[in-house]
């Protein structure tokens, strides 16, 4: 019995839209993340990017649990001296809800060359609408995790 090994020129990629309406920040990001690497696919190889175009939509109703909205920081760095710069979840999520989704995803992906290469069939929206109906993607419907 021999081991399958997908390669560049035997994945078929698919698209898929995701509504982010409602759905918490990290659950959502990790879902997509798994999709993008290509995960949910019996042929998943991890050296080879095997993963599916996503589209997040609705990015703006993306929420966070418990206190995070008004304690969690978006914090960066200008790289020059004291310039630290930190501003509040609730505020970025307002602004930039887009960037948020997108961060959120890019952290859950290998931080290589690989995972840049899997970042840029990302797209996310702020709205409903999106610009890909050409390519037909088929909705994407994200698992609730309940530990009780």
């Amino acid at each position: 019995m021999k081991t399958y090994m997908a390669n560049e020129q035997t994945v078929t990629r698919k698209w898929y839209v995701v509504d982010a309406a409602g759905a918490p920040l990290g659950r959502l990001a990790s879902q997509v993340a798994a999709v993008l690497r290509g995960k949910n696919k019996p042929e998943f190889t991890p050296h080879v990017d095997t993963g599916d175009f996503v589209i997040v939509i609705n990015s703006d109703k993306v929420v966070l649990t418990g206190k995070k909205l008004e304690q969690k920081m978006k914090r960066h760095h200008t790289l020059y001296m004291g310039g630290l710069k930190e501003v509040k979840y609730e505020k970025y999520l307002a602004e930039k809800s887009d960037d948020a989704v997108y961060e959120a995803v890019k952290g859950m992906l290998p931080k290589n060359s690989l995972g840049r290469k899997m970042l840029k069939k990302l797209r996310v929206y702020k709205g409903a609408e999106h610009k890909h109906e050409a390519q037909k993607p088929e909705p994407m419907k994200l698992v609730e995790k309940r530990y009780n």
